[in-house]
């Protein structure tokens, strides 16, 4: 069974070069630009991770991972942050977030991440 993650970020960018890395490693990827999409694709689809970017149009990444969350307590999230601030990142872990990560990240440890917290 070929794992399945969901990439939610604003910059086009970034989903699609994190896209290209899992597509790589054979995953079915799933992307969305905003909080609100990616809370309408989790109804459509049961991702084993979404790597969630915090600061985003619309509904920011902490905003929509709460909401996932509540509705889908099982599901596993890394956020994105380019921020620092450890307030946003204990509003998050407490929230149920498995993990954040810095940007600019290195993406084989945040791929590293991924594959140690699906195959947990």
């Amino acid at each position: 069974m070929r794992p399945e993650i969901l990439i939610v970020d604003d910059q086009k960018g970034v989903r699609r070069l994190l896209e290209e890395l899992f597509k790589k490693d054979d995953w079915i990827v799933h992307t969305a630009s905003d909080g609100f999409e990616a809370i309408a694709k989790i109804e459509e689809i049961t991702p084993h991770i979404i790597l969630m970017d915090m600061k985003m149009p619309n509904m920011n990444g902490l905003e929509a991972s709460q909401k996932i969350l509540e509705n889908h307590p099982h599901l596993t999230i890394v956020m994105m942050t380019a921020y620092g601030e450890m307030d946003v990142i204990k509003k998050a872990l407490d929230a149920g977030v498995r993990r954040c990560i810095t940007k600019p990240f290195d993406i084989m440890k945040l791929r590293q991440v991924v594959l140690e917290l699906v195959t947990a």
